[in-house]
């Protein structure tokens, strides 16, 4: 459930230094010195608790806040004004490419690591028996690159937001514990508000760990931390005959997995850089993305990507670089370098086997006949052709697949105004297709295409309104999205606008990097 907040009170000056009931342990530090600097965070001045995931909370059997001292509690403790666990937060270091270009060492310039604490189910962490919890936005560290290691209001609101969203939708990603604000002044492109998020993940290692410490020559560390990958990540790798190469299969079949969670559902990430790349194939980093709304195979949100390296239709080709930039980052620990480069190759068809499997689920197939490739792609071409809302048009081809005797609802025959015989034909069609299935087996598809596809997803419209608010000291817009998308494929009486795509005079879904 979410937890409506009210504004706190300002936080008390003679708070202790540490919030001894946020029990966590750092385990990453038994790597060794060159993997980590230790580094308290700077906190906020006067932070206050915006917004919190009780969801999350859940995660690590946190009672979320019920009164103001307990708000004050977490606004000083996620804000970073508080030590967690044994105080020891550190910032890790790690290297990457950026838009296809090697840029060196990096590492967490706005990332604070405070330590992990025990799953209470590991279910939930999708079999991780921990959660590790990061602050983003607490200030400068060493490998802040000359920055101010701060994020600012809008981009926390968009990374809280999208972030529980997407675990809802299906898709593997970091969870957001809680948003913390304050009057503290960051410049961006003008002058903005500082905010800090907590965030979990079972791991926030990156291919550009792995990248870092290969590049740089240090291959007992990089041999050092793929057997601590392996131990707390990927266990059953260990028995292999080469366990470094039996981790690159593992992340290969993982990210195939993610990057048809993002197509199937319109998901642009907009900076797949390999340091914005999980080592577990989930999603992380929330900076310039966005879903698509008029279909568009090029679409990317972000104005840096004047190349459109990132768009949508290229996802799937980026997730394929960037782990041959993870292979030849393991090669010293490999010596069957065609093995490192056969393991990569088989992304293409495990991707394409989860993409086929997610659209069969969107447009009702079921089990694949011959043909159905040819369908999909027409398909696919006919939403570009006529600009249709990925989400709205997806959603609503459930009603009509349930009501082949009526005319499709005005909603879905408005998105195909431009080629309206062409979408007759093709609906004729999918009715041939499904044309043999038993009354049990129809509605089994529609329950297919209706857990395909959401009613609801983090749209830029949507979010922008929240974070304009939001500035003006309102979050009940923020509280109201992350309360409807907890349950994006349910219809919700009190929620129709949320599904509506954007409305004409929308501004563009365009974002730079500091978004």
């Amino acid at each position: 459930m979410l937890v409506e907040l009210p504004t706190p009170p300002a936080a008390r000056a003679d708070l202790e230094g540490h919030a001894p009931w946020l029990a966590l342990r750092q385990d990453f530090v038994r790597l060794g010195p060159e993997f980590h600097s230790a580094t308290p965070p700077e906190g906020l001045p006067r932070p206050r608790l915006r917004l919190v995931s009780a969801d999350a909370a859940q995660l690590l059997g946190l009672e979320p806040p019920a009164d103001d001292a307990a708000r004050g509690r977490w606004a000083q403790a996620f804000s970073g004004n508080l030590a967690a666990g044994d105080g020891s937060a550190i910032c890790t270091v790690y290297a990457g490419h950026q838009f296809g270009n090697w840029a060196g060492q990096l590492g967490d310039g706005r990332a604070h690591l405070l330590g992990e604490a025990a799953a209470r189910d590991p279910r939930q962490a999708l079999g991780h028996g921990w959660w590790e919890v990061q602050l983003k936005g607490a200030g400068a560290t060493p490998y802040s690159r000359h920055a101010d290691g701060r994020a600012v209001l809008r981009s926390s609101i968009r990374e809280f937001l999208a972030s529980e969203a997407m675990w809802h939708l299906g898709v593997p990603t970091t969870r957001a514990l809680c948003l913390v604000d304050s009057d503290l002044a960051v410049r961006r492109e003008r002058l903005e508000t500082a905010a800090v998020v907590a965030r979990l993940s079972p791991s926030f290692l990156r291919f550009g760990h792995f990248e870092h410490f290969s590049h740089s020559g240090r291959h007992d560390a990089l041999r050092r931390l793929v057997d601590y990958t392996i131990e707390r990540l990927y266990p059953a790798c260990a028995d292999a005959a080469n366990p470094a190469l039996a981790l690159l299969r593992e992340v290969v079949a993982t990210t195939a997995a993610l990057i048809a969670g993002w197509q199937a559902l319109g998901f642009v990430h907009g900076v797949m850089n390999t340091d914005n790349m999980s080592i577990l194939g989930w999603t992380v980093d929330y900076g310039p993305f966005g879903f698509v709304d008029a279909f568009d195979p090029a679409y990317t949100p972000n104005t840096s990507d004047t190349w459109q390296r990132y768009a949508w239709a290229r996802q799937p080709a980026v997730a394929r670089w960037n782990l041959l930039a993870l292979a030849s980052a393991l090669v010293p620990l490999v010596d069957d370098r065609q093995a490192l480069a056969d393991s990569v190759e088989d992304f293409g068809e495990a991707f394409a086997a989860r993409m086929r499997r997610r659209m069969h689920d969107k447009l009702g197939l079921g089990p694949e006949q011959p043909g159905d490739g040819e369908l999909v792609q027409d398909w696919l071409d006919l939403l570009r052709a006529c600009g249709a809302d990925w989400t709205l048009a997806h959603r609503l081809l459930a009603q009509v697949v349930a009501n082949p005797e009526i005319p499709p609802p005005d909603a879905f025959a408005g998105q195909f105004r431009r080629w309206p015989q062409r979408l007759a034909d093709w609906l004729a069609r999918l009715r041939q297709r499904l044309q043999p299935l038993s009354a049990p087996q129809r509605e089994q598809r529609l329950r297919d295409m209706l857990h395909g596809n959401p009613c609801y997803v983090p749209r830029h419209h949507l979010l922008q309104h929240a974070i304009e608010q939001a500035q003006q000291g309102d979050f009940a817009a923020a509280q109201r999205l992350h309360r409807v998308w907890r349950r994006p494929y349910d219809e919700q009486a009190d929620a129709a606008d949320l599904a509506a795509p954007p409305p004409p005079d929308a501004a563009a879904a365009v974002l730079s990097c500091s978004s």
